[in-house]
């Protein structure tokens, strides 16, 4: 059995010279996947999600990405070969319209990139509608279709999303969802973290629980929606 387009392998580590977050844990995603990492607060979701990206100190364990160790290349190495992120604060430049704003995400491109942006309007028709306003005039989903559009920019080989739906509305956070399945369609795999659990298991190909930095459950979305101890420790039931 192959290996998973991105796989984070059994890691260990914190942030500087901290203590470990992670413990032995795995998160991996395949070619036309979406794999979301759910589980209570402060159980390290981000931090597994930010381990992969290369924010943070991998001690034990590695991350490979199509089959190469990248473990020691830092973010914007990890950039150049393929990884797309979007973190879940500060991920716009509020003072720049939605179209300077995409266009700072293909700043590592020497080709042109018209193509691409009109590929990130189609899956975002309001930012096409407002490409000359200043992304900080933007209600907050329209803020996080920005920053997802400008990680498009790149032509991510995977993208990586953290909390995408954290302070909107249950309507707009439909909304968010269906567009990350559309992004995922143009056959992107995508690794999200979420708080919004049930939501996000529903939309899920490979779904981890964490607890304490660790794994707890794994599996696909909807056999985590059917486990009793997954509904009744996490899903209220």
């Amino acid at each position: 059995m192959s290996e998973p387009f991105l796989i984070g392998d059994n890691m260990t580590g914190g942030y500087g010279r901290g203590p470990d977050i992670l413990h032995n844990c795995t998160i991996s995603v395949n070619k036309g996947e979406i794999a979301v990492i759910v589980g209570p607060n402060g159980a390290g979701k981000s931090t597994a999600m930010k381990a992969t990206f290369g924010m943070l100190n991998v001690r034990s364990g590695a991350v490979r990405l199509d089959g190469e160790d990248i473990t020691k290349l830092s973010p914007q190495e990890r950039v150049m070969k393929g990884m797309g992120f979007v973190p879940q604060v500060r991920n716009i430049f509020p003072s720049m319209t939605v179209e300077e704003n995409l266009e700072m995400g293909a700043y590592i491109r020497s080709d042109d990139y018209r193509e691409t942006m009109e590929q990130v309007y189609d899956l975002f028709p309001i930012l096409r509608d407002k490409r000359f306003q200043a992304a900080g005039e933007l209600s907050g989903g329209q803020r996080q279709q920005v920053a997802v559009g400008r990680a498009l920019m790149t032509k991510p080989k995977v993208l990586l999303l953290d909390e995408p739906t954290a302070g909107v509305s249950p309507v707009v956070m439909d909304e968010l969802f269906d567009r990350i399945i559309e992004v995922s369609r143009t056959g992107i795999p995508i690794l999200m973290v979420e708080q919004n659990a049930k939501q996000a298991l529903e939309i899920a190909d490979r779904a981890y629980v964490l607890v304490q930095g660790a794994n707890a459950h794994t599996g696909t979305g909807k056999d985590l929606l059917a486990d009793p101890e997954v509904r009744r420790s996490f899903l209220g039931g």
